[in-house]
């Protein structure tokens, strides 16, 4: 029998995370910091709506689009919160399958065989392999501590060549938690302009930042808007993973082609979860608020408690996520990781989980009670007094 298998497909590496939530979801009285999920209920009123809708019976498909109030209510949203200019919500948003699905929407609406994406790592897992399924070469930047995992003009001036379409941005970002500032993405900007490069800008953790370090989007710097992706959605900011609901914002242009795609493949969003975000965006900012400065109790926490063990850490003002540096034990970030979740039953994720240059270091995430970071701090001090 011929082999049936897509060679491409088969040389595509599983998640690095997986492995750790089956072992974990076997475990008794572990308690996991790998997951990248709000421990947060959703908000009342949105599955309230949600239930409404069913109970009408709105279960029909939408447009391919999406729910035009939904596509209205984002259009505000991204005025009202992040200073974009308005996306005309008849041709420039399009409602997806979360966030994910409008990363693969835009890399295959975008790219030529051979052309290359650049992508900074640490990362989330989906990038690598979304350019690589649409046919681009992927490029990576190895982001460095020294300069909080940020993305220096530096660092992208020495990658691009004439094959280079798009720079992937994730600010705030996971693994690191790291933020770009306006100044940090204005420098950038002047170097996507001058090479006639776009963005694909994931913001899905735009409304998850702590301190002074307030969300700035790319699109709404000069001449970025008309090259630039912007990918949000409400699995985190609204606690809806299960909702399965995202967005993409961008030039008609573009738009229309990954509508085309989407069309074929899903035809639309979860009507009922579309709904529901209506709700979410009306009326839920102040829960929205809530979560965020429970998290930013937590990051403080965390922050502190691992300082106090003498571990290098760099202080993560976004997303929900801490990433210190574990190299000084002499474990691999898989080694740690595994020992620490079979010797004292908590899960944490490994660092090369997100790219080769997250060796040295572990991903924890603070979408866990206060109680469940207590205890799994006092394990992790226990841990490192026997390496």
């Amino acid at each position: 029998m011929r082999n049936p298998l897509s060679d491409k497909v088969v040389e595509i590496q599983p998640s690095g995370i997986r492995k750790f939530f089956d072992i974990v979801s076997e475990m008794k009285d572990a308690i996991s910091l790998g997951v990248g999920e709000p421990d947060f209920d959703t908000p009342w009123r949105i599955r309230e709506e949600g239930i409404y809708t069913l109970e009408k019976g709105k279960t029909y498909y939408t447009s391919n689009s999406g729910l035009m109030e939904l596509r209205k209510q984002i259009s505000e949203y991204l005025v009202r919160r992040y200073g974009l200019d308005r996306y005309d919500p008849a041709s420039e948003i399009l409602i997806t399958v979360g966030g994910s699905e409008a990363i693969d929407l835009a890399f295959r609406a975008m790219i030529n065989p051979g052309e290359e994406v650049i992508i900074p790592q640490p990362c989330y897992v989906s990038y690598l392999p979304c350019a690589v399924l649409a046919d681009a070469v992927p490029v990576t930047i190895n982001l460095q501590e020294k300069n909080d995992f940020r993305l220096t003009p530096e660092e992208l001036e020495a990658v691009i060549t004439p094959k280079t379409k798009i720079l992937v941005l994730a600010f705030p970002n996971n693994p690191t938690g790291a933020v770009m500032t306006k100044e940090d993405l204005e420098k950038i900007a002047k170097v996507v302009i001058e090479h006639d490069i776009f963005v694909v800008s994931d913001e899905i953790y735009s409304e998850l930042t702590y301190g002074n370090a307030k969300h700035c989007s790319i699109a709404s710097l000069p001449g970025m808007r008309e090259r630039t992706i912007v990918i949000n959605g409400f699995s985190k900011s609204h606690a809806m993973t299960g909702w399965r609901l995202g967005y993409a914002c961008g030039p008609e242009n573009i738009i229309r082609q990954m509508i085309k795609i989407h069309q074929f493949a899903i035809m639309c969003a979860p009507t009922n979860s579309q709904y529901a975000a209506v709700e979410a965006l009306k009326n839920c900012e102040e829960e929205v608020e809530k979560m965020t400065v429970e998290y930013d109790q937590r990051r403080r926490f965390l922050l502190t408690r691992l300082r106090e063990m003498d571990i290098q850490v760099f202080e993560p003002f976004g997303a929900f996520y801490i990433f210190p540096n574990i190299s000084r034990f002499g474990l691999t970030s898989d080694e740690f990781a595994t020992r620490f979740l079979k010797e004292y039953k908590v899960a944490v994720v490994p660092g090369t989980a997100f790219g080769d240059c997250g060796e040295g270091f572990v991903r924890m995430s603070y979408a866990s009670s206060l109680a469940n970071l207590k205890e799994a701090m006092e394990r992790m001090e226990q841990f490192i007094k026997t390496l």
